[in-house]
């Protein structure tokens, strides 16, 4: 066949995806074993009925068709009241992008900052697709290594040793870490984003998940909404990860261009499951706070029964569904643990090396099964991390 594109050639670097574990422990349960899962933020507590029943509703009276493409009016209105509350920055329906799920929005974000060949940076640990939507939109990704002294927060003297760059990509509150960026952090990552003149592109999808603190948008700092990209997703929220509903919100002539860029790869998103979007938004705080409710649970089950161990390390979580543990101690490697645990105990958790540099010799556990199953998978890991 004729050579592949080195865009796509080259979208993970000549390594792996970081999904390893994920796949062996789906073969595994496909093969019919019982698995605990503990991999992928995929919410246990699933699409709430009435909104399913509205998807439904607008399907069936036959909003089935071509939906406007850059969103329909009532979904970006519905996105901008949102934003605007949760921010107080004043939003409209013009700078509000509908994409197909946030990792779209990721990758559209990267696109409107970057010429090809730019330098992006981005912060490690990482979601495991940010290099790979860096390179896949042609830019240079460039890490930049956090401490997990310092609760995974970069800091002003690691900023201003960085390259010149066109785009920062920050996540908070943070998967994998949990950390919660505080107003000192953002203040530094915001100054150095003015001095340089650059773009900040914010995944803000676990806004509703903040345990200890606030979520603050650093597009409400000073000088700061005419330069950040910001990403939304109904996937986290209202545990809508298959309806695939994303956004990006942004300048009026960024979101103006970049709704030329949905016209020639997405299309847009469709009309029913937008629709129903509407309406799982017009429920307010109380059905968000539903689906957040037990993460935050299972956060003080694990930080219970971890908190003691001579072999795990606890980085408390401050918000989002996953918790980032420390397992040094017991001379293995973030993989090499996740494997094993796997293997001994079915327990599937993803090794920190999935998620760069500064996660090594940690594995990430997503809070994501009943509480019962978690309380037991959590005493097993930790039997199993002290008989090591």
């Amino acid at each position: 066949m004729p050579e592949l594109s080195n865009r796509i050639a080259t979208l993970n670097n000549g390594g792996t995806d970081g999904w390893d574990v994920f796949y062996k422990a789906r073969r595994r349960v496909a093969a019919g074993e019982k698995i605990t899962e503990l991999t992928i933020g995929e919410p246990d507590d699933k699409t709430d009925p009435t909104i399913l029943e509205a998807m439904h509703q607008s399907a069936i009276g036959g909003h089935t068709g071509y939906a406007a493409v850059p969103g329909t009016p009532e979904l970006r209105e519905a996105v901008a009241k949102r934003v605007a509350e949760q921010s107080g920055v004043p939003t409209t329906a013009d700078n509000v992008l509908i994409t197909p799920g946030a990792q779209a929005a990721l990758f559209a974000a990267h696109l409107c900052a970057c010429d090809a060949g730019d330098t992006a940076l981005y912060i490690d640990p990482y979601y495991v697709t940010y290099p790979g939507s860096i390179r896949g939109a042609g830019a240079k990704p460039h890490a930049i290594v956090t401490a997990p002294e310092n609760g995974f927060c970069p800091t002003a003297a690691q900023l201003a040793e960085t390259p010149e760059a066109s785009s920062l990509l920050i996540n908070t509150p943070n998967n994998p870490t949990g950390t919660v960026y505080g107003a000192e952090t953002l203040e530094a990552i915001c100054g150095f984003v003015r001095d340089r003149d650059m773009w900040l592109i914010s995944d803000e999808v676990y806004s509703t998940q903040a345990w200890e603190g606030d979520h603050i948008s650093p597009r409400a700092l000073p000088d700061m909404a005419n330069r950040t990209l910001q990403i939304g997703s109904m996937s986290k929220s209202h545990a809508m990860t298959g309806s695939r509903v994303g956004w990006l919100v942004g300048p009026e002539k960024a979101i103006a261009h970049l709704a030329d860029l949905a016209i020639v790869t997405t299309y847009g998103v469709p009309g029913y499951i937008q629709d129903a979007s509407v309406f799982a938004l017009a429920q307010g705080k109380g059905l968000e706070e539903k689906h957040a409710r037990p993460f935050e649970r299972r956060k003080n089950i694990a930080m219970r029964l971890l908190n003691r161990s001579n072999a795990i390390h606890v980085i408390p979580p401050m918000g989002a569904m996953y918790m980032m543990l420390d397992i040094r101690s017991t001379g293995l490697s973030g993989e090499e643990f996740a494997h094993r645990l796997l293997d001994e105990r079915d327990i599937a958790v993803m090794p920190g090396e999935s998620f760069g540099q500064a996660a090594a010799g940690h594995i990430r556990v997503a809070m994501t099964v009943d509480d019962q199953a978690f309380e037991q998978a959590i005493s097993a890991l930790r039997e199993f991390a002290e008989s090591l």
